[in-house]
């Protein structure tokens, strides 16, 4: 039951991270989508697909360790097996390495994020949704508990990682949001 409840929970704290991207990109042009209200802010479509790609990074990274692969270790960033973003990379054209995910982008490479259309970015984020909602459907009661990183002190559970991933894609659409806010009132 305490399972049950808690995937119920989780999947519409991402159902309305889902609902505030569709809102973020609304009638949205590519030009507005690009737009960065000043000159080291971000703009929605890297707002957008930043959150998208930890989604999607995060969520491939635990799947990956409860289907049995070692929990990563030490500081360095390796790619997780099952994420959808190589797929989609080349429709959209990012000059990022495969495994970017924006975290510690300069101002220069948020500047050259690509001018994409309102459908393709929502595109992503729809199949990243998708995938997220498949994987915490399968989670079992135990997999709260595993730990799926040891890069931090104390290691990562699941559970914990979940609320992680939920909390940054709210913090990121709610920035997407304003931004909309400053574009489509100038």
């Amino acid at each position: 039951m305490t399972q049950d409840w808690a995937l119920r929970i989780l999947e519409d704290g991402f159902g309305r991270v889902r609902e505030g991207v569709e809102h973020a990109l609304l009638g949205l042009s590519a030009d507005q989508i690009a737009a960065r209200p000043g000159p080291k802010a971000n703009s929605i479509g890297w707002i957008v697909w930043h959150l998208s790609r930890i989604v999607d990074d995060h969520f491939a990274g635990l799947a990956a360790v409860l289907a049995g692969a070692e929990p990563p270790r030490g500081r360095g960033h390796t790619v997780p097996p099952g994420q959808l973003w190589p797929e989609w990379r080349p429709r959209l054209g990012t000059p990022y390495p495969e495994g970017s995910t924006g975290y510690g982008h300069s101002s220069d490479e948020v500047a050259a994020f690509p001018h994409v259309t309102a459908e393709l970015l929502a595109g992503y984020h729809a199949a990243v949704h998708a995938r997220s909602i498949e994987i915490l459907r399968g989670l079992r009661v135990g997999d709260f508990e595993t730990i799926v990183d040891y890069r931090w002190s104390p290691p990562v559970t699941a559970g914990v990682r979940l609320v992680s991933i939920l909390n940054d894609a709210t913090q990121h659409v709610g920035q997407a949001a304003y931004v909309r806010g400053l574009v489509v009132g100038r």
